[in-house]
């Protein structure tokens, strides 16, 4: 994961509880826990526009989590 271009949205308030977003060379999109830099979590760029667009839709009160 070095040499990645690790970017924290403007809304963090630099303290706790900040996500960091970083393209990957392969063109999946990678999250971070600021706290817990180790732990990686990627998905790919449609199924992050899927996800956005079920979030702004609000239809994701019917998944049982």
């Amino acid at each position: 994961m070095n040499g990645l271009a690790w970017q924290t949205s403007s809304y963090s308030n630099q303290g706790a509880n900040c996500v960091d977003i970083a393209a990957a060379s392969d063109g999946t999109i990678l999250f971070r826990e600021s706290d817990a830099p180790d732990a990686v979590l990627s998905i790919a760029p449609g199924a992050l526009r899927g996800l956005f667009a079920m979030i702004k839709g609000d239809r994701l009160s019917g998944i049982p989590w």
